[in-house]
């Protein structure tokens, strides 16, 4: 067993060699990027992981030489608009290689940025799939935006280049419209760019009602700084912001998530800004134009009124002479008229006259002759009820105390009675 043994080198030259197969080189192989360092020659590790519990399956160490790191570099950058780092899905041609001394690793010798391309869209594809099925992709859109919004709640890093240029359109336009701004700073680049952008629109909410809508800015720069704004919780944040929020991030050839989201997208602070002046002076112009569209009504009404008036002016004198004319002809005719009627008048109530006297004397006599009737009547009652009548016919009348007496239970002994006949009296005492 000693003499069989061999040395750790001669087992590694032994592995080297079968390494040298050619199934093991040049092969292209997809993994993602991990620990990615950049001394010189740029060294890495390439791991695959499970797409359902994310824990690595598979892991190599690898290295693109300097020489060849340099074309490639570029070659993936200017495709993919992406930097060269750390979790990247890529495709890579490889071969493999061990070294006596430092192991087995992988020699990376060509990358297909087409591949890398198409996960970033993947990614950003996911991203909005799941925001669409979420409801949320719509949310923002659907606020209106003020007709003139100009309290502006501004999101950006105060020290950019894109905010001053913003500021400088926004507040120095020709209209000399008036806008208030307030910055609420955040990080624009980096992996703390979601998370600052968040804080910042959380610190508005607080504050909502003193804004009319949040303007999102950063300036231009290289594709691979906005893939921070390819984020779902950024994205979801201000999809479901209360304002409208207006995002101009980046050149016209760039398109993020957030733009998707958001009620307005622009492409540049400058345009944010242009854009917000141009609704401004569009709501300005609609103004002047009905005050314009006013005054020239009110100046047709007035010239109309005018004309009404001269027309009026020049008709009434005549009209009012036509209507005295009318008048005096009319009363004229009265005039002549009322004597005639006057006398008709006159001629037919004597006449009535004359009836009623008639009427009336009958009416007199009559009513005379019904009363000597009635007189007669009752003369011959009161002659027939009279005192001396009755007494004539043999009955008497007494009276004491000057009353007539017709109960003898009134009388008490001593009264003194007169007892009246048809011819004379007598007195006589109660015994």
């Amino acid at each position: 067993m000693e003499e069989s043994a061999i040395t750790l080198l001669e087992f590694n030259r032994r592995v080297n060699r079968l390494l040298h197969d050619v199934s093991v080189q040049r092969c292209w192989v997809v993994a993602e990027t991990s620990d990615v360092m950049l001394r010189n020659h740029c060294y890495m590790e390439l791991v695959q992981k499970n797409p359902v519990t994310g824990l690595t399956e598979a892991k190599a160490r690898a290295i693109i030489w300097a020489s060849r790191f340099a074309v490639l570099r570029n070659m993936f950058e200017a495709a993919t608009g992406q930097a060269f780092g750390n979790g990247l899905k890529v495709m890579v041609e490889v071969s493999a290689n061990f070294h006596e001394q430092f192991g087995y690793s992988l020699v990376i010798t060509d990358i297909n940025p087409t591949y890398t391309i198409g996960d970033m869209a993947r990614q950003r594809m996911e991203i909005i799939s799941r925001l669409r099925r979420e409801g949320l992709i719509g949310l923002n859109k659907e606020l209106d935006m003020p007709a003139v919004p100009q309290r502006i709640a501004v999101v950006s890093a105060g020290t950019a280049a894109g905010y001053g240029d913003f500021m400088d359109q926004l507040h120095g336009n020709a209209s000399g419209l008036k806008f208030y701004t307030c910055l609420f700073p955040a990080v624009m680049q980096g992996v703390n760019t979601p998370a600052s952008i968040i804080s910042a629109l959380n610190r508005i909410y607080e504050n909502a009602e003193l804004f009319d809508c949040v303007v999102i800015i950063r300036g231009g720069g290289a594709t691979s700084e906005l893939n921070a704004f390819d984020n779902y919780d950024l994205a979801a944040n201000v999809a479901q912001f209360p304002l409208p929020v207006i995002v101009g991030i980046g050149h016209d050839r760039d398109t993020t998530v957030l733009d998707e989201v958001a009620n307005v997208r622009v492409k540049t602070p400058t345009a944010a800004a242009e854009w917000l002046v141009g609704r401004a002076q569009s709501a300005l112009d609609t103004l002047n134009a009905v005050s314009d569209m006013i005054a020239d009504m009110a100046s047709e009404i007035i010239a109309s009124a005018r004309q009404q008036l001269a027309y009026y002016t020049g008709t009434i004198p005549l009209v009012a002479e036509n209507i005295v004319t009318r008048n005096k002809a009319m009363l004229q005719n009265y005039v002549s008229a009322i004597p005639l009627r006057a006398h008709l008048r006159i001629e037919t109530a004597g006449k009535d006259l004359g009836a009623w006297k008639e009427r009336v004397a009958v009416a007199a006599s009559q009513c005379v002759a019904r009363e000597k009737m009635r007189l007669q009547a009752l003369d011959k009652q009161v002659e027939l009820l009279s005192p001396e009548r009755v007494l004539r016919r043999g009955y008497s009348l007494t009276v004491a105390n000057g009353h007539v007496v017709t109960d003898a239970a009134e009388l008490a002994k001593g009264d003194i009675l007169e007892t009246r006949f048809a011819s004379g009296r007598v007195v006589s005492e109660v015994k």
